[in-house]
């Protein structure tokens, strides 16, 4: 006994040392900060309670986070002059990226708790996990131990998969980090809940593709209720909810609207009603279509595999941020 506690102590040494690179494991932080999901999900519920676009804002930051140099937390990151220039203020993020004070808040109560050990990625990572869980969701095992970047990546966020992208960019974009086919499908699922500005669908409703008409796969009366929302030189900020069907709940219902056609986004449907995807991504949409428990399963799969992305783990190249907005000793 007296031997296994002793090891279990030099374990738990080792973790909190930072001192060499390591692999990331759902128990990283069990001895350093074993309270860190629990604080997390406090700080969460209760931003929820006047916030309720939240938990999908929260996913977003970490999917933007983890397609610019690898989850890294390089998104948090403020401008400073001559020294970093903000992902926060490239097209894909600026005006819509959201919940920054939320990671704030929940870096904030970490500190609080354990000092210096949870990183601003990886909170990222487990708010990502536990939105989900909370909207209905499935949940899964966070793979934990990423250090936080020291920089950012302006250009890199500015090429984010983007909702007017066609299904070559889209495939060619997730490619890019490691991604397949199946993770395009399936994480586009998290356009299941949250909310969408206007601009982001007009093109659809009144120009689609430069012809001067709407996109001929949506839906004719999905696109008359858009309409209505979202009218011909209206204010391109009002928000809709991507999911007209439960706009708040973590389910399979995405799929069901691209079946129909009820895609907000072109990004969405293309998934379902571009000529080349038939055979290669249309399937994997009536495969979620028809079950939600294979969804649940592949989501949960791609999201381990999405924190996977060049995850930061060599202590001579990131740290643990004591302000998620600033690097340490700025």
């Amino acid at each position: 006994m007296a031997a296994a506690l002793l090891v279990a102590a030099v374990l738990c040494l080792e973790l909190g040392s930072g001192a060499v690179a390591h692999q990331l494991s759902e128990d990283y932080y069990d001895c350093t900060c074993p309270d860190a999901y629990t604080i997390v999900k406090r700080v969460l519920l209760e931003a929820h309670k006047s916030d309720v676009r939240i938990y999908a804002s929260l996913i977003r930051l970490h999917f933007h986070d983890c397609f610019v140099q690898g989850c890294d937390g390089s998104l948090l990151l403020d401008g400073v002059p001559g020294v970093i220039n903000s992902e926060k203020g490239a097209p894909p993020n600026n005006g819509s990226a959201r919940g920054f004070p939320v990671v704030d808040a929940a870096k904030a109560a970490l500190e609080a708790a354990c000092p210096g050990v949870v990183s601003c990625a990886d909170i990222l990572a487990l708010a990502s996990e536990i939105s989900v869980d909370l909207s209905g969701g499935p949940k899964w095992g966070v793979l934990l131990g990423r250090l936080d970047g020291k920089t950012a990546d302006f250009n890199g966020a500015s090429n984010l998969p983007s909702p007017f992208d066609n299904l070559t960019m889209l495939e060619r974009k997730f490619k890019a980090v490691r991604l397949d086919n199946v993770d395009l499908v399936t994480l586009s699922g998290a356009h299941t809940f949250g909310r969408v500005q206007c601009r982001l669908v007009t093109g659809r409703l009144y120009n689609f593709s430069g012809t001067n008409r709407p996109d001929p796969t949506l839906d004719a009366g999905y696109r008359a209720f858009l309409s209505q929302r979202c009218p011909r030189n209206g204010n391109g900020s009002v928000l809709n909810d991507l999911d007209p069907t439960t706009p708040d709940t973590f389910d399979k219902n995405y799929y069901d609207n691209l079946e129909v056609n009820r895609g907000f986004l072109n990004s969405d449907q293309e998934l379902k009603s571009a000529q080349q995807a038939q055979g290669v991504t249309a399937p994997i949409v009536d495969r979620f279509a028809r079950s939600q428990d294979d969804f649940f399963a592949s989501f949960a799969q791609s999201m381990i595999n999405m924190g996977n992305i060049m995850p930061l783990t060599d202590p001579t190249k990131g740290e643990i941020r004591k302000n998620c907005r600033k690097v340490n000793g700025s």
